[in-house]
């Protein structure tokens, strides 16, 4: 299960202070969660990255960094490699035991909430802007998304019906794969005016046939690469108990780009508002 871990008890000492004045050699930033290296990027600050790990597919020249494995199994070693002075990662990163290691070396590790909300991704902003001296493009970047939110949020205000809307990551063994409470799913559905179709857990689970009819979802929402892997939307929408759902009378089946969608970094006020006007039509009209 994702750590949840308090902002204030796990944020490394880098957070707390901005670029010393008196600095010799700028920072050698190793970044752990995509939405942290879409940050770096975003800020102009990406000539700091020494490396990123391999959720850091977004923006392309991301791809081209040294990779030090997937955020939930870092391998300290590899890290080290790369001679980090700085290492800034979201609270998924892990295992405990790698994080430890690299503390115990001395490197300053900053560790900054992932908490799906809007919230969480200004306070990563900030405090990148801040370690990276970007402090005046994480303000701008910080004005813009809260205004866009802000009208996104107006204009939800007006809509009166909110439809339930069930995230499905993968088929396993034919089982949906969905997402409950404590999720990026969840979070962008509730952003977006909706209301995740499965809470009776939180992360993800594959969905009995019994749980998927009982969601009584009226959209399914996908990722482009889950509707590549099974073969198309209509191969999803024709799974067994799906297909008994509103969403699957009806055919309603939205798909986004993963990063776009899950990622909660400085594309999320994007993310948010074509959700919410595939979900709510009449939004396009509304001036």
């Amino acid at each position: 299960m994702r750590r949840r871990t308090a902002f204030g008890v796990v944020l490394g000492a880098a957070a707390a202070a901005a670029l010393p004045a008196n600095a010799q050699q700028p920072p050698r930033i190793v970044a752990v969660g995509s939405s942290i290296t879409e940050i770096v990027y975003a800020l102009g600050a990406e000539k700091l990255l020494v490396g990123v790990d391999t959720t850091s597919m977004y923006p392309e020249a991301a791809r081209k960094l040294p990779q030090v494995g997937y955020m939930r199994a870092l391998s300290a070693e590899g890290v080290l490699s790369l001679k980090p002075t700085l290492i800034i990662a979201t609270t998924a990163a892990g295992p405990a035991g790698a994080l430890d290691q690299l503390k115990a070396t001395g490197i300053e590790i900053m560790i900054l909430p992932d908490l799906y909300d809007y919230e969480s991704v200004i306070t990563k902003i900030a405090a990148i802007g801040k370690v990276t001296g970007k402090v005046a493009e994480a303000d701008a970047m910080i004005a813009r998304g809260r205004a866009a939110m802000q009208a996104l949020a107006d204009k939800l205000a007006a809509v009166k019906n909110h439809p339930r809307v069930l995230f499905l990551l993968s088929m396993t063994g034919g089982a949906p794969q969905a997402a409950g409470r404590d999720t990026a799913a969840a979070g962008i559905i509730k952003l977006a005016g909706g209301i995740n179709a499965v809470d009776g857990y939180s992360g993800y689970r594959p969905l009995t046939p019994e749980s998927v009819i009982a969601s009584k979802a009226d959209f399914v929402l996908v990722t482009r690469q889950t509707v590549e892997a099974m073969g198309g939307t209509q191969a999803i929408l024709d799974q067994p108990s799906l297909n008994r759902t509103p969403a699957g009378k009806a055919g309603r089946i939205i798909e986004f780009d993963t990063l776009l969608l899950l990622g909660f970094g400085p594309r999320t006020p994007e993310a948010a508002r074509e959700l919410a006007m595939a979900l709510h039509p009449d939004l396009a009209r509304a001036p």
